[in-house]
């Protein structure tokens, strides 16, 4: 089954792994366990299709082998084996809805996934695969984002009411990176770091 999805990182964003500072400079961790390096894509800037590898624990409901495809930027189709509809009322929330807010690399090879259990709460299940995160977007992986405006940052930024994360990462799952210059540099292989 082909999955190939590409979406554009920001010039000034940073993948975000563990720890995080507040505005006033604490340092705390958001998210414990963890083991995503997260960032926030371009907003409007992906195209391709994506299958989930792990079910979706959304509002009370599980939604199954799904698939979610993006053409300039936006979801234009959903289809699952299992609470299609609840996916469809998902996408279809808010104009950010159907959107890319969130890009996180998980290896294959994570305690989470290795201990077999799913845990049907996103906090703990994310730390089991790469996934994606449909909505909101994290204005914090953009360099310098508490001297810009609100407007300026919701021009790069998606928003939306949801943020909701569905599992993508495989045993076979590989990432490319392509720089600005056109070199292409392989981030992940056979699901796991390729370096």
């Amino acid at each position: 089954m082909e999955r190939i999805l590409k979406w554009v990182l920001l010039p000034n964003a940073k993948f975000i792994a563990g720890g995080e500072k507040t505005l006033e400079g604490v340092f705390f961790n958001p998210n414990i366990p963890t083991e995503e390096c997260f960032t926030t894509p371009r907003k409007g800037d992906v195209e391709g299709i994506v299958y989930s590898s792990r079910p979706l624990s959304y509002r009370g409901e599980v939604i199954e082998d799904f698939f979610v495809k993006f053409v300039k930027g936006k979801v234009v189709e959903v289809g699952a084996k299992k609470n299609e509809a609840l996916l469809k009322q998902m996408v279809k929330m808010d104009e950010g809805a159907s959107m890319l807010g969130e890009v996180a690399l998980v290896p294959y090879d994570s305690p989470i996934r290795n201990s077999g259990i799913t845990f049907w709460s996103t906090l703990y299940d994310e730390n089991a695969a790469c996934h994606l995160a449909l909505g909101h977007g994290f204005e914090n992986c953009i360099d310098g984002y508490e001297r810009m405006s609100k407007a300026d940052l919701k021009k790069i930024v998606n928003d939306s009411m949801i943020h909701v994360d569905f599992m993508i990462g495989t045993k076979d799952l590989s990432i490319v990176g392509v720089d600005h210059n056109g070199k292409r540099i392989q981030i992940f292989k056979d699901g796991n770091w390729a370096f």
